[in-house]
């Protein structure tokens, strides 16, 4: 059975003068979320989300759900994982670089067994392969010493 999950935003005014409210979601979880180009284009954010560090939320998430069932199915279900997505976004390009990183804690797996895992979960991660237009998505992954 398919999901389906919504947001909504509301902007007002100009990309570089106006801003924007993430307003709803499915599931309310997020809550309101004001969005700008500054967010998106500047190191200085001000406390405002971009369009990028949402998909780095939901990219990080994924990976790790599916990084956790990829081990689990080859019998060795993390005790845990600690991910993150780091995306790069070039203002008058795009999204260029998504970085993925990971550090697992997973009995009985070896440091090339889980780098195998990880690199099986960044190809079949749902949010990875909406993304594959990216032009880089590295994999950083490391069980935790």
């Amino acid at each position: 059975m398919a999901t389906e999950r919504r947001a909504e935003v509301r902007w007002q005014g100009s990309l570089l003068e106006g801003s924007g409210t993430i307003v709803s979601t499915t599931t309310g979880a997020i809550g309101e979320q004001p969005v700008s180009w500054p967010a998106r284009s500047t190191d200085d954010a001000g406390g405002v989300t971009s369009p990028e560090e949402l998909i780095a939320a939901a990219h990080a998430a994924c990976f790790a759900m599916a990084l956790s069932n990829t081990l689990a199915n080859d019998g060795h279900t993390p005790e845990e994982l600690r991910t993150s997505a780091t995306v790069t976004f070039q203002p008058g390009e795009g999204i260029t670089g998504i970085a993925l990183t990971v550090e697992g804690r997973v009995p009985g797996i070896d440091e090339d067994g889980f780098r195998a895992a990880a690199q099986t979960a960044r190809e079949n991660c749902p949010v990875s392969q909406a993304l594959a237009s990216v032009p880089e998505i590295g994999l950083d992954a490391r069980l935790a010493g």
